[in-house]
């Protein structure tokens, strides 16, 4: 956690036409809120790469696939590519596990293939730390960001694989400065 960070990055949101197009004209960004979502609840994107925000909108099965592009504060970022964030996120599992523990309620658990496509276990972590933030009158996070790995290995025994990307959830919407239409020629497919 920390505002280390660059100042602004650009940020790639797959959406369906229609909603892009909202987007476009400020009107403001959905909060996703799903149980399952990688970096708790916020609005998602993926940080420079507009290739995977399109192969996103695609899996999605909109009708017309779009992608949205805003230029982005980190701020007081949760960073999970950092030693500040990772420790945050163990010391919040510790307390999360306790509360559950002596609520008596199962602790939700991550799924969905290798790459843990749903993530319930994370996303409850996340917003745990955040609510356990807000109850204690410490700073809120206006950013989460994480590195996924995700999708087949690139080759034999590689370490790295075909879908990795950062994916930054906004949690305090003033964070996100502009919105760009994407030109066609950002995506490799163009």
């Amino acid at each position: 956690m920390h505002s280390l960070s660059t100042s602004f990055v650009l940020g790639y949101h797959g959406c369906n036409r229609e909603t892009g197009e909202r987007l476009l004209r400020n009107e403001a960004f959905r909060p996703s809120e799903n149980g399952y979502d990688w970096l708790g609840s916020g609005i998602y994107f993926w940080e420079s790469n507009p290739d995977r925000a399109l192969e996103w909108a695609k899996s999605q099965d909109f009708n017309h696939p779009f992608v949205v592009g805003a230029v982005i504060d980190p701020g007081f970022c949760l960073d999970l590519a950092s030693s500040n964030g990772t420790k945050t996120l163990v010391d919040g599992y510790s307390l999360y596990q306790t509360a559950m523990r002596v609520s008596g309620s199962e602790l939700p658990t991550n799924s969905g293939g290798q790459d843990y496509l749903h993530r319930k276990l994370d996303c409850a972590v996340i917003n745990f730390v955040h609510s356990s933030r807000e109850e204690t009158d410490e700073s809120s996070f206006d950013t989460v960001r994480g590195v996924f790995m995700e999708g087949e290995r690139l080759y034999p025994t590689s370490g790295f694989r075909k879908q990795t990307h950062i994916q930054i959830c906004v949690r305090n919407p003033a964070m996100i400065k502009g919105v760009f239409r994407v030109p066609d020629d950002h995506f490799t497919s163009a």
